[in-house]
């Protein structure tokens, strides 16, 4: 990896610069591997988002959308990459099974990047490895700009992902279309202004969906964003680090330094985290330990008295949500989402789904948790479950599979992916072999022959 020229350059057009600069022949095998899984575990999460409500609106709203070049995942519709981008974001948030990164930065590849990657490409007729190239660049960028914002932009109120997205986005879709560097800056200077997302579904009690729409929106700006920069608009180069820019306009506190601290010597692929369960991140760490210390002791959840788990202040200051409302809010709940771990399979998604809210034994049990603010940061947790004869089970947890720490087996991944596509049966161990070897593919319209839903789907058709 050559280490990029930044002298006199905004951060900007270093990380356009930086972008167009990756090659897949120099990147490390490890680096291609995880920009592999990300793909994969995104495109198995866009097959699973036809299952809730989120992607069934989705599709419901592309059902409108001329036609194109674009596959969406799980449907027999082409497209234009702007709406096969928007739907396809949606579709790999619907369920909260898309990936990030840990430590946090308030980015989501799979649901961003992925998406415009399998647009752009099919567009472009780009190879596979010419897609995983761009995803790449993709990841580096949008992680650095999410390190850059100290995740403090969700103190202001907003839903750090809508904001961080369109940058990386672009990227990507400026890579596969081949743009230059002084467009592909001028498309950044762009996407800060198509940059947004409030957090306010995360108080109101109702409004739920439009965090899934925020996911779709980043990812459909990407694309919109380098369209306009082709066709003459222009956008501030100074866009992140500027007086009036995206760090200075939306953040508490921020470091422009990390915009390109390492850009061309150090890569941020490896903080790649993919998620085990389909609920929010905070809560997969006691999650994973509920699920643990039930399958080590045979815990019957009917015998449990109290559970209390220790973590980072904001487990407690904001996830403490005892009866959610709606099912965005049941899956940012730990109470409910380790009691649902304590009751059913967590590894299924399902268990994440409707039942969070129908279920009156996980309503009962949501209720015996508590949750205690510690000196712990990040993912870190405690988890002790008291029975009825004051047994009490406890186990520290600090990461999960998953995580960089503890990345997926091959079979964790595979495993996974199959849980996602069930819907898709036999078809979906060949798309995983497929997708596994993409990068000897010589293009993306295979992506054509995807496994589709029903006909009926699209138009909102519950099939579950």
């Amino acid at each position: 990896m050559q280490p990029a020229s930044s002298a006199g350059l905004s951060a900007a057009q270093s990380l356009s610069e930086y972008a167009l600069g990756v090659r897949f022949e120099q990147l490390p095998a490890d680096v291609v591997r995880l920009a592999k899984d990300c793909l994969i575990d995104a495109i198995g999460a866009a097959l699973y988002g036809h299952e809730v409500e989120a992607g069934r609106a989705a599709l419901r709203y592309v059902g409108h959308a001329a036609a194109g070049p674009c596959a969406i995942p799980g449907t027999n519709r082409r497209v234009a990459p702007e709406a096969a981008a928007f739907a396809g974001g949606v579709l790999v948030h619907a369920a909260e099974l898309d990936s990030l990164r840990q430590p946090g930065a308030g980015v989501h590849p799979g649901a961003t990047l992925v998406p415009v990657a399998l647009a752009a490409a099919q567009v472009a007729g780009a190879s596979g490895r010419e897609l995983l190239a761009a995803l790449v660049a993709g990841i580096e960028v949008l992680f650095r700009i999410g390190a850059a914002t100290k995740h403090s932009a969700e103190a202001r109120g907003f839903h750090a992902p809508g904001l961080t997205g369109p940058f990386g986005a672009a990227i990507v879709a400026g890579k596969l279309a081949r743009v230059d560097a002084h467009t592909l800056c001028h498309a950044l200077g762009i996407a800060g202004s198509l940059s947004g997302g409030l957090l306010e579904f995360a108080r109101s009690g109702d409004g739920g969906l439009v965090k899934r729409l925020h996911l779709g929106r980043a990812a459909q700006s990407g694309i919109v964003a380098v369209q306009l920069a082709q066709a003459g608009f222009d956008g501030p180069s100074s866009v992140l680090e500027g007086r009036y820019g995206f760090l200075h306009a939306y953040c508490e506190t921020s470091d422009a330094a990390r915009l390109t601290d390492g850009l061309g010597t150090r890569y941020e692929t490896p903080t790649l985290c993919l998620k085990r369960y389909a609920c929010h991140i905070v809560a997969h760490t006691p999650v994973y330990a509920a699920q643990q210390l039930r399958a080590a002791h045979d815990i019957d959840a009917r015998r449990i008295t109290a559970i209390q788990i220790e973590g980072a202040p904001r487990l407690a200051a904001n996830h403490d949500i005892k009866l959610p409302a709606n099912q965005v809010l049941a899956q940012y709940s730990v109470p409910v989402c380790v009691a649902a771990a304590l009751l059913h399979d967590a590894d299924d998604p399902a268990s994440f789904g409707e039942r969070l809210l129908q279920d009156e034994a996980i309503r009962q049990l949501a209720q015996r948790v508590t949750l205690v603010a510690s000196g712990a940061t990040g993912l870190a947790t405690v988890t002790r479950i008291t029975l009825d004869d004051g047994t009490i089970y406890e186990r520290a947890q600090a990461d999960f599979p998953g995580c960089p720490s503890t990345p997926f087996t091959p079979a964790q991944l595979r495993g996974k992916f199959m849980r996602m596509a069930k819907r898709s049966g036999a078809a979906a161990s060949t798309l995983f072999e497929r997708l596994d070897r993409v990068e000897d593919e010589a293009d993306l319209h295979w992506l054509d022959a995807m496994p589709s839903s029903p006909p009926d789907a699209s138009a909102g058709g519950d099939h579950r």
